[in-house]
C-alpha cells in the first residue's frame, strides 16, 4: 500500500518544496474542519526522541485505560503503521475511504503526500471516539502539516540537534527555531534537556507565546537510582522501572512523557506509570531481534540489535548504549550499516571509532536516496572504523556466520529507518 499511495499523489505535489501551513489548512477547511474534532492533543516535536516519547505516553495512557489515537511517522513495513485509532493500527478499508474522501475534496489541488495524508488522518481521528490524540511532527515544526492545530492539551519538544538542513536550517539555532514554532499562546510546552543555543531560542519563542514552560533539570528531574528511575516534578518524587526500551537515552523520552502527562492528566494512578514504561514498545529503536528469518542467518550465539539511527546525535546515543551494553556483558561488536546520502554519515559512525570491530556497509532496498554501500564503507574507513561491503543484510549475516568468533558478536543493524524498516520486512515481524 506505501508504494500505491506515494505514487497516488505525487503528481499533486508541489514542484518545489515549499515548507507551508496553506496547502494543508485549504484542505481540513474543506473537509470541515476535522482538526477542531478531535481529542485533547498532546503535540510532540524535536529531533531525536519524538517517538519514543510518544510511546511511552501511549503505554501509560492506556495502562490507565485511556483510548488513544496516535500519529507518526515515518513508518517502518506498512503505512497503516502512521495511524492508530483507540488503539489500534488503521485497518485498511478505513484508511482507503479516508484518502478516497480526501482526494476528491482536493480536487487535484497542489498538495504534498504528507500533507493529504495528515489531513486524511485529521478526518479519521474526527470520527472515531478516544480520550487523547498523541501528534507527532514530520518535518521541523514551524511548517509542518500536523501544526494547524490551534489548543493542543500540551506541547513536547525533545532534544534538538543537526537534521534536514536542506529545509530547517544549518545551525542549531536555526533549526529550534523550526521546531518551536509548535508552541501555542499561553499552552504548556515541555522541554527536554537540550544544547544551550537549542535552549535559548526555544524559551524565548516560550516566554514569547506566554507558555508554561517545564524544562528537564529546572522543573523536572530523572535519575538512575539502583536498577530504577526517580522522577521528580512540583507534585513530589516518585519511584519508576528502568524504561523497558533499552539505553540511557532513553531516560530523558521516559522523564519527558511522564513530566507531560502528571501535568497535563494529574489523576492517572502509579500503577500506569509503572506499567506504561515497563511495557512500551517502539519497533527499531534499540530494538533485539530474537527470531525470523534474518535472525536466523546470524552468527550462533549472537546478539542481533536493531536501530533506525541517523544523525550525529542519534549515532552519540547509539554509540553510549553500546558502550554500556559492552560493559555489562562484553562482545565484540559489529555494525551493519546503510544510510542515505542526506544525512551525515561521517557524524553519525565517528562515534563508534574504538567501540566497533567494524562496519559491513550495505545498500537499502528500493531506496533511491541511498548512498552506495562502497561510499558508506569508505566513509566508515576515513572514521578509523575497519568496513568492508556486503550485497545486504542477509548476505552480511551469512559472512558473519561464516567466520570463527571466540565470543559470539553483538551485530547491530543501523543508519537508517528505511532500512530498519526493510530488516522487518524481511525478517517477517512487521510492527503491529
Amino acid at each position: 500500500m506505501t508504494d500505491a499511495i506515494t505514487q497516488r499523489f505525487a503528481p499533486l505535489h508541489p514542484r518545489l518544496v515549499d515548507l507551508s501551513l496553506g496547502r494543508v489548512q485549504r484542505l481540513l477547511a474543506d473537509l470541515g474542519h476535522p482538526e477542531t474534532r478531535t481529542p485533547p492533543i498532546i503535540h510532540v516535536a524535536g529531533t531525536n526522541g519524538k517517538g519514543s516519547t510518544v510511546a511511552f505516553m501511549r503505554a501509560i495512557l492506556e495502562a490507565a485505560g485511556k483510548r488513544v489515537h496516535v500519529y507518526t511517522s515515518p513508518h517502518l513495513v506498512r503505512f497503516n503503521e502512521r495511524i492508530r485509532l483507540a488503539g489500534r493500527l488503521v485497518e485498511d478499508e478505513a484508511l482507503n475511504a479516508a484518502l478516497d474522501h480526501a482526494e476528491r475534496v482536493n480536487a487535484g489541488q497542489s498538495i504534498s503526500v504528507f500533507e493529504i495524508t495528515t489531513a486524511a488522518a485529521f478526518l479519521l481521528f474526527s470520527q472515531v471516539p478516544a480520550d487523547y490524540l498523541l501528534l507527532e511532527v514530520g518535518l521541523g515544526g514551524r511548517f509542518d502539516a500536523t501544526n494547524v492545530i490551534a489548543n493542543p492539551a500540551a506541547t513536547v519538544i525533545t532534544p534538538v540537534s543537526m537534521d534536514h538542513p536542506e529545509f530547517l536550517g544549518a545551525t542549531i539555532e536555526k533549526i529550534a527555531f523550526e521546531k518551536a514554532g509548535v508552541i501555542k499562546l499561553r499552552k504548556p510546552v515541555v522541554i527536554a534537556a537540550q544544547a544551550e543555543e537549542a535552549l535559548r531560542v526555544i524559551e524565548r519563542e516560550a516566554i514569547r507565546l506566554q507558555a508554561p514552560r517545564r524544562l528537564e533539570g529546572r522543573e523536572y528531574f530523572i535519575r538512575g537510582d539502583n536498577g530504577r528511575l526517580a522522577f521528580e516534578d512540583e507534585h513530589g518524587l516518585i519511584d519508576l522501572p528502568k524504561p523497558r526500551l533499552p539505553g540511557r537515552h532513553q531516560f530523558g523520552n521516559a522523564a519527558a512523557a511522564v513530566a507531560t502527562l502528571r501535568l497535563i492528566a494529574p489523576g492517572l494512578p502509579h500503577e500506569a506509570y509503572e506499567r506504561g514504561l515497563a511495557e512500551a514498545q517502539w519497533p527499531a529503536r534499540l530494538q533485539r531481534l530474537r527470531g525470523g528469518r534474518l535472525a536466523a542467518r546470524a552468527p550462533a550465539g549472537a546478539e542481533l540489535w536493531l536501530d533506525g539511527a541517523h544523525n550525529e546525535a542519534g549515532g552519540r546515543a547509539l554509540a553510549e548504549a553500546m558502550a554500556d551494553f559492552e560493559d555489562a556483558a562484553p562482545r565484540p561488536l559489529v555494525m551493519i550499516c546503510g544510510t542515505l546520502k542526506s544525512k551525515d554519515t561521517a557524524a553519525f559512525l565517528a562515534h563508534f571509532k574504538g567501540l566497533a570491530r567494524e562496519v559491513v556497509a550495505v545498500p537499502i532496498p528500493g531506496e533511491h536516496a541511498a548512498r552506495p554501500a562502497e561510499e558508506v564503507a569508505a566513509i566508515a574507513a576515513r572514521a578509523g572504523l575497519a568496513a568492508r561491503v556486503s550485497a545486504g543484510v542477509g548476505a552480511a549475516l551469512d559472512a558473519l556466520a561464516a567466520e570463527s568468533w571466540p565470543v559470539p558478536p553483538r551485530v547491530l543493524i543501523t543508519g537508517s529507518l528505511y532500512l530498519a524498516g526493510a530488516v522487518l520486512d524481511e525478517n517477517g515481524c512487521p510492527p503491529r
